[in-house]
């Protein structure tokens, strides 16, 4: 099988003591590529820096909602020349989190407005995060009409209703380990309604390990339960869903022929 875990935060704490050597395994484990995302401009410094170590690793830049109130006012500028880097693919994660709320929201929406104009300008991917906070997404990425980069809603969490209203807008829907939790509920339905041409699998780690490893600290090689599970979920085998999620994000982000 051949996986492709596009959405990981390998720069994480969680991941100091054994850091090269997980990441230097997961080839052997099927891993065939993954992308480790920034939150902020030293952690999106930091994830260019493993990019640039390992030829399996890819980086994404950005600034998080979380982060938008301490961000410096260079941070635009910063940001356009990571992005100008060989092996960054897109620029992430970035987005609205109501359910924090740890920057003002007026703040959060205007850092994703200017980030989705550089991604848009740099004709690069965006990642993004929306937590309790779908309505307001909706609204700011419909009024940017033609000026819309192409995206993902990463760790989805949403109704099939609203990842549709995503996908008629272009973009691609990635499902992390919550799609294998008991209380799924209505993204199982998500899972099983998205087109096949828009499905992305990822594992957010070190956060929400999947079942069987719930509880645990999650790393890229456990995509396979993500994978597993959607196969499950929309009736195929785990090599064919393995198979489509890895073409589906050579082309998300522009890597190799895909």
């Amino acid at each position: 099988m051949r996986l492709f875990d596009t959405h990981c935060h390998l720069d994480d704490e969680r991941f100091n003591e054994d850091r090269e050597q997980l990441i230097q395994a997961l080839p052997e484990q099927g891993l065939v590529y993954c992308v480790t995302v920034g939150s902020d401009l030293d952690s999106s410094e930091r994830a260019i820096a493993l990019a640039g170590r390992y030829s399996h690793v890819y980086a994404a830049a950005g600034v998080h909602p979380h982060e938008a109130s301490k961000a410096p006012e260079d941070y635009l500028d910063r940001l356009r020349s990571m992005l100008g880097q060989g092996k960054t693919v897109a620029l992430g994660e970035i987005g609205l989190d109501y359910y924090y709320d740890f920057s003002p929201r007026d703040l959060q929406k205007k850092m994703l407005s200017q980030q989705l104009d550089l991604a848009y300008e740099l004709n690069l991917p965006v990642i993004l995060h929306v937590r309790d906070a779908h309505g307001d997404m909706v609204d700011l990425l419909r009024a940017r009409g033609e000026k819309l980069p192409r995206g993902v809603l990463h760790c989805f969490s949403g109704s099939k209703e609203s990842a549709a209203e995503y996908v008629k807008m272009g973009f691609y829907i990635s499902f992390a380990g919550p799609v294998t939790f008991k209380n799924a509920g209505k993204l199982l339905m998500a899972a099983q309604s998205v087109p096949e041409d828009r499905i992305l699998i990822e594992t957010d780690s070190p956060y929400l390990a999947p079942v069987p490893m719930r509880g645990k600290r999650n790393d890229p090689s456990l995509v396979r339960y993500v994978c597993a599970k959607m196969a499950e979920l929309r009736g195929i085998e785990e090599e064919e869903m393995s198979e489509l999620t890895l073409r589906n994000a050579l082309r998300f982000f522009g890597i190799g022929n895909a």
